[in-house]
């Protein structure tokens, strides 16, 4: 299934991919406990997750179309250069518009790591199930 030439598919899967290790980052097996701690929250504090996680899906779903559009005009045709554009996303254009929010907010090392690193992390994930997917 296609829409503008990209596997809907793929990209569904990636989204879920991206939910996932969010699931598993956020939670108290990795990061969870100190995220909260971070943002000066507790599991009391926390409040509805409703609109939060509708959020989390759709800004998976749009980070997981613009990989698979990236590699479309790219034109993909490997792990490696699918790794290799991972890699770029993540360290060139994620990590610095993080680190500028960081220093900007002041959010501390440890919750700019927390963040940057689930999203640099997910979109690798991505590139690699769009890889196989398409």
């Amino acid at each position: 299934m296609e829409i503008f030439g990209l596997n809907l598919i793929a990209i569904v899967a990636a989204t879920v991919v991206g939910m996932v290790l969010g699931a598993l980052w956020y939670s108290p097996i990795l990061f969870g406990n100190q995220w909260m701690q971070a943002i000066g929250k507790t599991p009391e504090t926390m409040g509805n997750a409703t609109i939060p996680l509708i959020g989390g899906v759709v800004a998976n779903f749009l980070t997981s179309t613009g990989v698979a559009l990236i590699f479309s005009l790219v034109g993909v045709t490997n792990l490696s250069t699918g790794i290799s554009l991972g890699l770029i996303m993540s360290f060139l254009i994620i990590f610095p518009a993080f680190l500028s929010d960081s220093l900007f907010c002041n959010w501390g090392t440890r919750l700019l790591l927390i963040q940057s690193g689930y999203r640099m992390l997910s979109i690798l994930l991505m590139s690699i199930i769009l890889f196989y997917l398409t």
